[in-house]
């Protein structure tokens, strides 16, 4: 045995439209059916976030589990979506397949992506940080045939058994060739642009060795309107596990090179009051089905992270690239289990999104711009050059839009991870007691380029925006090519950044499990610490940095308006980032087995986060030495408490869970990019339950939470507001029928109204969309689906980017993509 004692990583995973068939999940984490401890009937092992894979009503946890069978039909179009069904978990999947800000029971989105929540393949993070500015963990992730389960815990022990995630951890899970056989899916849109092929197979070689293979491809325009082919793209996973007595070993590697839009920003109007706003499409604009991106506008000049002038593909939106290989074992060593991951990923990605907008009568453009008395031209499209005679009927709505491109080049993402760990069980008077040590290690390298540019465009439907130029009364432009800046529109210095860091982290880990019969006390402790280093570059670090200069950025030997003050970065004036950072977690539960269907725990946990990028250019660090100025800068805390009873018999399983939360958060604001520091306090409940009788099934969720800003350091009147975006109450229903040959059903999600900015002035409106489908099998191994997301095409607002409703009567909003139905039809073989 000892010659397979090899470091080794499990296989990697993406979520799927998945198996149409109601096969219960594989085994979770890195473990096939084979690997798994041999269960009960009616036992729910989980493995996410614990020492060692246990029934859920054995655990002083709060879990939640999706099969890949569930994810198909929930008829999720981005990882986003998928989350919104998980009890506990709020996602704004409003940007498209990538940069969704997610959150946790409570937990604040000040900014974007996923601060306190981590997401995971097969066990190891996707990114150290869950928030890199364009650049989240979601946006790594893609939905295909790999996928065998999603499994989510919630606060509990996820602060202990990984680092950065004291909210939660979501881990999705690969298939790795358990069962032989696979599946050709071709999906198409019948109502948006999308064509796709999925495929996946897995085999044993041999008894001992087996594999799995799948992937991707699709292409189209999207469940919005740009004008483009916007969607284009794939990957492709491999895994091969060769089993020995008392473990396994696995080797996998994955390719991922998609595109797709990163919607963001949208022109939504607003009327009434700001506590009781109505909100609704403008003329000839859809939020739902439009974005303002066109065809009209394909490209941008603007300087590379060298000043070097670039051509950039506008139509790229978020291009991320993923290549990637790991390896995972496990093996017994001495009575103890040692399991070893590690995983090497070099990641980048290329982000095309409006940043920031604003929206202006077009016929009050020139005078907004410095120009009274001019007027506006096309500067693309079929009328470029041509005057518009008439701005007030500007494409039907008579609005223009002043659009910040966020063109951020990803360099580098590239991270390194490596965790390994022991556990043994000891008899002790008869008891079992259960004892983990671990070490985990990683390197995360953010590299990356913010070369912005601040364009005019109209606002139209179906991707016909057009780009303006304007003109003075004497026929000068003060535009170039519907450019207004090189850079951000009032300081085109301001944003354009340039970021060479690299984060390591080591955690040395450890926990104790002791079982009395029913009773379960346990407790976990982790230590994390870590180095960042490397230099950042922009003018906002100040110190007399410039940031803009003369430059002829389109070569035609003549300085333009635009090209007067060109965002540049100050290449010579790079500011140092050197400093130590760690921080201590811990987590203790107790757990009572009450009787076989019965169990009630409690558990209280302390975690933290350390802060990467998002604390630089603020108050935060030196820019002389790289040093923390504020020494509370680098780690923000998260105390958690929680108690529940859970509750399974037969076809009838009921999970309710109150908790209490109380976080800090240093941060720069994603819509003013001033600095934050503030806390946060919740309190709530969580329910999750579900209910099966013949082809009936019936599951649903809900989280009421009762959040606060307990301290606001930059600005105390915000103290006792509620925070931004935050609901009272969101909830997941999800009726379905299943036969032989036919199943059918709809997902329901939705949430309660909110605040647009912690303010607590502008209020959102809640949504409740649903999610239907339809399967039929009309022969063994083939099924013919079709799938409608948002199905009643509801105007479903995520944020809002105002404090107050606009004066002009548009916010600033991001909402969910309007109905889009798919259908797909499968073979297995």
């Amino acid at each position: 045995m000892k010659k397979y004692l090899l470091s080794a990583v499990a296989p990697f995973a993406l979520v799927a439209p998945a198996l149409a068939n109601e096969t219960p999940p594989p085994a979770p984490a890195a473990q096939s059916e084979t690997e798994a401890p041999a269960k009960k009937a009616n036992e729910e092992v989980f493995s996410t976030g614990v020492a060692k894979g246990r029934d859920r009503l054995d655990s002083a946890t709060s879990t939640s589990a999706l099969r890949a069978a569930d994810v198909d039909k929930i008829g999720a179009r981005s990882i986003s979506e998928i989350l919104r069904a998980i009890p506990g978990i709020r996602a704004e999947a409003s940007t498209g397949e990538g940069s969704a800000n997610i959150t946790i029971r409570g937990l604040p989105i000040a900014s974007t992506g996923a601060k306190f929540l981590q997401l995971q393949e097969d066990g190891l993070p996707i990114l150290e940080f869950g928030d890199i500015a364009f650049a989240t963990a979601d946006t790594f992730l893609r939905a295909d045939l790999n996928l065998a389960a999603v499994e989510a815990i919630r606060g509990g022990s996820a602060s202990t058994f990984a680092s950065n995630s004291p909210g939660g951890i979501v881990n999705f899970i690969s298939k790795t060739g358990d069962t032989d056989g696979g599946a050709v899916q071709l999906s198409t849109g019948l109502d948006y642009g999308m064509r796709r092929i999925d495929f996946d197979y897995g085999a044993h070689i041999s008894p001992t060795l087996r594999f799995h293979v799948g992937g991707f491809y699709r292409d189209g325009e999207g469940p919005r309107a740009t004008g483009f082919n916007s969607t284009r793209g794939g990957q492709i996973k491999l895994n091969i596990t060769k089993e020995f007595e008392g473990g396994y070993i696995r080797f996998y590697g994955k390719y991922m090179d998609d595109i797709t839009p990163a919607y963001d920003i949208t022109a939504l109007g607003v009327s009434g009051t700001n506590d009781k706003p109505v909100y609704k499409n403008i003329a000839n604009y859809d939020v739902r089905h439009d974005s303002l991106f066109s065809r009209n506008y394909q490209s941008q000049l603007t300087l590379d992270g060298n000043n070097n002038p670039v051509l950039d593909d506008v139509t790229a939106g978020q291009h991320p690239i993923v290549k990637s290989i790991g390896v995972e074992s496990k093996f017994e060593v001495g009575g103890f289990d040692i399991t070893e991951r590690f995983r090497y990923a070099d990641m980048s990605n290329h982000y095309m999104g409006i940043y920031y907008a604003q929206f202006v009568p077009a016929a009050a453009m020139p005078t907004a711009f410095g120009v009274p008395g001019g007027s506006l031209r096309y500067a693309s499209g079929p009328n470029v050059g041509t005057a518009i005679a008439n701005p007030t009927t500007l494409n039907g709505n008579g609005l223009g839009a002043l659009m910040m491109l966020a063109d951020t080049d990803l360099n580098s993402l590239r991270n390194v991870t490596n965790d390994i760990r022991a556990s043994r069980v000891w008899n002790v008077g008869g008891n079992d007691l259960t004892t983990t040590v671990g070490l985990y290690s990683s390197h995360q390298t953010i590299d990356s380029d913010w070369n912005w540019a601040s364009v005019l465009s109209g606002i139209a439907s179906n991707g016909d925006a057009q780009l303006l130029d304007v003109v003075t009364p004497t026929g000068v432009k003060v535009t170039q090519d519907g450019t207004l800046r090189y850079g951000a529109p009032t300081n085109p210095a301001q944003f354009n950044r340039g970021y060479k860091l690299g984060y390591t982290t080591n955690a040395p880990f450890a926990s104790v499990n002791l079982k009395i019969g029913g009773v379960a006390i346990g407790g976990s402790i982790r230590y994390d610490f870590g180095k960042a280093s490397g230099t950042v570059l922009g003018y906002d670090l100040g110190g007399g940095r410039v940031g803009a200069a003369p430059v002829d950025i389109n070569r035609d030997g003549v300085i333009a308006v635009p090209e007067m003050a060109v965002a540049v970065l100050p290449l010579t004036r790079p500011a140092p980032v050197d400093y130590d950072y760690g921080y201590l977690s811990y987590s203790a539960g107790l757990n009572w087995r009450i009787a076989e269907p019965l169990a009630v725990f409690a558990r209280y946990s302390r975690g933290g986060r350390a802060n990467a990028d998002r604390i630089q250019f603020g108050p935060f660090i030196s820019t002389t030495d790289g040093h923390l100025i504020d020494k509370d800068a680098d780690v923000d805390v998260v105390h958690q408490a929680e108690a529940g009873i859970k509750y399974r018999n037969g076809g009838l399983t009921l999970n309710v869970t109150g908790f209490w939360a109380k976080a800090e958060d240093t941060n720069l604001d994603s819509t003013t990019g001033l600095p934050l520091v503030r806390d946060y306090k919740a309190v709530g409940a969580e329910f999750e339950g579900g209910y099966k009788m013949g082809i009936f099934s019936l599951t649903a969720g809900a989280t009421y939470t009762d959040a606060e800003i307990t301290r606001d350091a930059i600005d105390p009147t915000f103290e006792g507001n509620t925070p931004q975006h935050q609901a009272k109450l969101i909830y997941q229903i999800s009726p379905q029928v299943t036969t032989d040959r036919f199943s059918a059903g709809a997902v329901i999600v939705g949430t309660t109204g909110s605040y647009a900015t912690a303010a607590n002035t502008l209020k959102v409106p809640g949504y409740t969309t649903t999610n239907a489908f339809v399967q039929f099998r009309p022969l063994d191994r083939v099924t013919l689906a079709v799938n409608a997301a948002n199905l009643f095409d509801v105007l479903a607002i995520t944020a809002i980017d105002d404090a107050v409703i606009p004066a002009v009567g548009v916010a600033r909003a991001h909402v969910l993509n309007g109905r889009t139905i798919s259908a797909s039809v499968r073979f297995d073989f």
